[in-house]
């Protein structure tokens, strides 16, 4: 059964929303670079930490991943800094 909805691997980066995460206090500049970027063809892409066996066996009635999903974590006051670059719906 095909899926509703498959992500692109073709899509590119077009701009990030909202602040880096060194401009938010969320990274020394190495490897830790928490973001949050609009493809090209409008989906989103984000960048966090891992979470998903942590999270993985409590996750809300409903909630589910599928094999080739991940659940990541950002830091709150990322997504907050991109809120005026989210379109209302």
């Amino acid at each position: 059964m095909a899926r509703a909805w498959e992500a692109d691997p073709s899509a590119l980066f077009e701009r990030r929303l909202g602040k880096t995460a060194a401009e938010l206090g969320n990274s020394d500049g190495n490897d830790e670079c928490p973001d949050i970027w609009q493809l090209d063809n409008g989906d989103v892409a984000v960048i966090g930490r891992d979470l998903t066996a942590v999270y993985g066996t409590r996750l809300p009635q409903g909630v589910h991943l599928a094999p080739d999903e991940r659940l990541v974590v950002i830091p709150g006051n990322m997504l907050r800094a991109a809120k005026k670059d989210i379109p209302d719906a």
